[in-house]
């Protein structure tokens, strides 16, 4: 009898050389239960090239936003990764990540997450390295 492979723990995939980023991705891993198959925060640094490709994303894609890779391998951009990472702190966090599913809390956390990441250089604990590159033209397997 073959055992069964192991389930991958979703994955948060933030910009690590960003100071603002770190401290966020942070905070919501506190959030997250602990235990087997629970949520992991990971930079896209620490992953590296081939670590990226292995969940469907490039290097461009993972400096551009954040990312929520679902253990399905389903994955989600920018102010939907963070509306997963939410949902998966439980509790009032959850119930305003599950909000940002819906219109027109999707179309406010859309405009905030673009405007943030656009200005995180100038944010507290920000840098020069926060600064966004323009956003890479596709996204990959055509998923949100």
């Amino acid at each position: 009898m073959v055992a069964p492979a192991p389930e991958r723990p979703p994955l948060l995939v933030f910009d690590g050389d960003c100071a603002f980023c770190t401290s966020c991705a942070t905070w919501i891993a506190r959030r997250w239960p602990e235990g087997e198959g629970a949520a992991r925060a990971v930079t896209a640094q620490g992953l590296g090239a081939a670590g990226l490709a292995g969940l469907g994303l490039t290097p461009a894609q993972a400096a551009a936003a954040a990312w929520w890779i679902d253990p399905d391998g389903r994955c989600w951009r920018g102010h939907m990764a963070l509306a997963r990472s939410l949902e998966a702190a439980g509790g009032m966090w959850g119930i305003l990540g599950r909000l940002l599913h819906f219109v027109p809390a999707r179309w406010v956390g859309a405009g905030v997450y673009r405007l943030v990441a656009r200005t995180r250089h100038r944010l507290p604990g920000g840098t020069p390295a926060c600064r966004r590159p323009p956003a890479p033209a596709e996204r990959p397997g055509g998923r949100v």
